[in-house]
């Protein structure tokens, strides 16, 4: 399964696919806070951390970041507005 998360935080959404079994293929992380995607990044190292939100679309199998471009399909998209 490839997951595209936009807020990413810490992952959770990864957290949560783990403890779930959910085999996961490619896992792109969309998070601009630097302690966020420490975290995220100590604990998986196969995470494309892809950068701010604002400069992230997908059209037509590309996923098109800040960071550069990933010829991939999503099967699933997570996010959440940023909590304060």
């Amino acid at each position: 399964m490839n997951v595209l998360s936009l807020f990413d935080g810490m992952s959770c959404g990864r957290i949560a696919l783990d403890r779930l079994g959910v085999k996961v293929d490619k896992y792109y992380a969309s998070e601009i806070d630097k302690h966020a995607i420490k975290v995220s990044k100590d604990n998986w190292s196969d995470i494309t951390h892809i950068g701010d939100v604002t400069k992230v679309s997908y059209k037509d199998g590309t996923l098109y970041t800040e960071f550069g471009q990933y010829e991939t399909e999503i099967d699933l998209l997570l996010g959440g507005s940023p909590c304060q």
